[in-house]
Formats: structure tokens, C-alpha cells, sequence
């Protein structure tokens, strides 16, 4: 007949025994394991414990060895378990990831989980467990656009170095409009925001006009200069200019970070750069509009103001940007640019690489 190994205990073992044995807040497991080496301890057998505890003989034998193996951290933890082996060969997973990421279905776009569980004789989970493991996401498509312009390291050391290093006694102002802002209304009232309950708004809409706003952000402070129109020729583009050179000293040079729009290069709009020489305008690359810090606002506008704004005629939308770009220049925060125009550049370089790749395979 076995005899089971005597398990003796040091003070703070008992102790810290009592307290999880007697708690509440502790795992059932864990006070139960507790229980079996006090009572090991008290010189009970395993059949004893098995009994008073209302356990198998072998739960008993399990914790007695576990705790005088391991100790405490015996009690707390349990053993690794190897699992059931997989059953999908590795040759079968690397054809589905192959034909996630180099096929597309007769009949759509991309794949989905039950698309490809048919293609490849699999239930949805396994081939869901598949794309999980190798990060595959078919659903969702990113947009991008990589600029083709012959000049773009030169504009982009340019506009970096504006942004990081800017020139002495001069202002760096970032300048675009936002066209065809829509003043909307809804064709039902939505309810408010409840408890339980987010705020509610019809998916249809009345147009009642359009407005552009013009904005120079100024990099230094984040203050924004605007002026709202109901077009934007270069006729609007040229009062927005004169707007600027009113309101900001007269003995500062004004550096203007603009985009390529037609309007911005207008003969008119650079006979009358010529006639004011403290303005300075550096253009963006083309297809680089993320290098004009005033489209961070433009989103703020919009995400804030805009979106959710209901406008019964383009005087009340005017009203509304010009109320909101006002309690911003009360406390204004202007945007830090951090990025170098090298790392840019080589962000850019890869992409380019990656493109080329792309479209020769």
C-alpha cells in the first residue's frame, strides 16, 4: 500500500493557506487546492481530503504533489496542456493565405470568409483562424496616392523646412479654400442624446446652397485669417490676399504654403505677387495636399461643426464657420510638425518601390 508524501508547513505557508482557504473573493479552485494541502498538512490521507471535500482521490493526490513540487505558486497556476494537433496540413493554410493575397473570386472583388470556406472546402472559423494568424483583412481597402511631381524632394525640403526652421521677422501661413461646403437640412427633426439612447438623425437631406471658406492658418501661433465666398476664381482668391496683407503687419514678409489649383496660378494672381514682394508663396508637390497643415483644420471644421450641422440657408452655414473659426483664435493651438523631410522622402521612395513591384508582377 502507497503512503502519500507528508507535507509540512512553514508559518507563512499556513497563513497565507488559512487566508485562501477562508476567502471569498478568490477563485473556487484556488480555495479548493488551499483546503486539500491543510488538510495534507493536518496528516489526513488522500482519501480523507477526497472525502471531506467531496473530490476524487486523485484531485487530492494531484495538489498534495503539485504544492510539494512547486509550493504556492503550484495552487495558483495550472499545468500547460499540449492541446488537440492541428489538423489543417501547413501546405493547406499556405494556399489559402496564396489565394487571399494573389486571386480574387470569379464573381467579386474580394474574398470572404464563406467564399473562400467553398473555394477551399473549409468551414468559415478555420479559414477566419487562417487570415487571423497571418493579419489578412480582404475587407477593408486603404486609398493612397503617391505624387509623380519631377520637383517633389525639392517643394518637400522646402515646405519641411518652413515648418521646422522658419525664416526670421516673417509669418508661415498655410492657405487653401474649402469649396462647396453645403448648407443642409434635415427633412424630419432627430431626437437628442439620452441615456441609452445616441442621438439621431435623418439619412436624407435639403440642399440649400453652398458656400466656400478661404483660411490661412498661421503655423507659428494657429490662428486662422478667413473669408467666405460664394465662388472661388481667382477673383475671391485674389480679395483673400488682399484680406491677408490688411490684417497682418505690414513690415513682415508673408511665406504662403499653397496647393497647385489652377486659381492659385492665375496670370492676374502672379502680376499682383509681383506688385506686393513680401509674399512668398511655396507650392505643394502635386497629389501631396497632407503637406498644407490648414487641412488639419479644414477636418477639425468639418468633424466639428460641419458634419452634424443642420443649415436652413448659406447665411446661417457662414454664420457657423465664422462663429467657430472665432473661439478658435480665442485659444488658439497650432499644429506641430515633427516629421523630417528625409524620413518623408524615404516613406516615399519605398512606396514608389512597392508600386513599381506591384505593377510588374
Amino acid at each position: 500500500m502507497r503512503i502519500a508524501p507528508p507535507v509540512v508547513l512553514d508559518a507563512l505557508q499556513q497563513e497565507t493557506l488559512k487566508q485562501w482557504a477562508g476567502s471569498r473573493s478568490l477563485p473556487a479552485r484556488q480555495v479548493e487546492r488551499a483546503k486539500v494541502v491543510l488538510l495534507a498538512a493536518a496528516g489526513n490521507t488522500d482519501l480523507e481530503i477526497a472525502a471531506a471535500l467531496r473530490i476524487t482521490n486523485k484531485t487530492a493526490a494531484r495538489w498534495r504533489k503539485r504544492f510539494l513540487n512547486v509550493g504556492l505558486d503550484g495552487l495558483t497556476k495550472d499545468a500547460s496542456r499540449p492541446g488537440r494537433k492541428a489538423v489543417i496540413p501547413a501546405r493547406r493554410k499556405a494556399e489559402v493565405v496564396r489565394k487571399t493575397t494573389q486571386s480574387k473570386p470569379s464573381n467579386a472583388t474580394h474574398w470572404s470568409t464563406r467564399t473562400m470556406a467553398a473555394e477551399m472546402g473549409m468551414s468559415e472559423a478555420t479559414i477566419r483562424r487562417i487570415w487571423h494568424a497571418h493579419g489578412l483583412k480582404p475587407h477593408l481597402l486603404k486609398s493612397f496616392k503617391i505624387s509623380r511631381d519631377k520637383q517633389f524632394a525639392e517643394k518637400l525640403d522646402d515646405i519641411v523646412g518652413l515648418y521646422l526652421n522658419p525664416p526670421e521677422h516673417a509669418i508661415v501661413m498655410c492657405v487653401d479654400e474649402k469649396s462647396q461646403i453645403q448648407a443642409l437640412d434635415r427633412t424630419q427633426p432627430g431626437l437628442p442624446l439620452k441615456k441609452g439612447r445616441c442621438g439621431t438623425m435623418t439619412h436624407d437631406y435639403k440642399r440649400n446652397g453652398t458656400a466656400t471658406l478661404f483660411a490661412a492658418l498661421n503655423v507659428a501661433d494657429g490662428t486662422v485669417i478667413s473669408m467666405c465666398d460664394d465662388r472661388h476664381r481667382h477673383q475671391e482668391w485674389l480679395q483673400f490676399l488682399r484680406v491677408i496683407d490688411q490684417v497682418t503687419p505690414a513690415e513682415k514678409a508673408l511665406h504662403l504654403i499653397a496647393d497647385n489649383y489652377a486659381t492659385h496660378k492665375h496670370p492676374k494672381v502672379q502680376r499682383w505677387l509681383k506688385r506686393h514682394p513680401r509674399f512668398h508663396v511655396h507650392f505643394t508637390p502635386t497629389s501631396s495636399s497632407w503637406l498644407n497643415m490648414v487641412e488639419r483644420f479644414f477636418r477639425d471644421l468639418t468633424q466639428n461643426r460641419l458634419r452634424r450641422g443642420i443649415f436652413r440657408d448659406v447665411e446661417e452655414l457662414i454664420m457657423a464657420i465664422g462663429d467657430y473659426i472665432d473661439r478658435h483664435n480665442d485659444n488658439p493651438k497650432p499644429f506641430i510638425w515633427t516629421a523630417k523631410a528625409s524620413d518623408i522622402l524615404e516613406k516615399v521612395k519605398r512606396a514608389r518601390k512597392s508600386l513599381d513591384i506591384g505593377q510588374s508582377v
